[in-house]
């Protein structure tokens, strides 16, 4: 009875992203999904591991994002219409 509810539940969580009519940006998800389900694996908790996998490659891929952003604001390029100094 249990296991058929988990089974029923994940089985919507997997789903869930199929009728979402945005399309989803999985920067850093599949490689953390990746490293994350082997090591779940080995604790013999693989989907639970790919889930966590994911939520923290994607993390760490939105915090990369964002500090490249902040240092090309702060180190801009110089623009090509000035002449360079002789």
């Amino acid at each position: 009875m249990k296991s058929a509810l988990v089974m029923a539940a994940a089985l919507g969580l997997a789903l869930t992203p199929l009728l979402s009519p945005a399309p989803a940006e999985a920067k850093g998800c599949l490689k953390g999904a990746l490293v994350g389900g082997v090591a779940g694996h080995m604790a013999h908790h693989g989907v639970l591991g790919a889930i966590g996998g994911c939520v923290v490659g994607h993390h760490m891929a939105n915090e990369k994002s964002k500090q490249e952003g902040e240092a090309a604001a702060q180190n801009p390029h110089p623009s090509a219409s000035s002449p360079a100094p002789q």
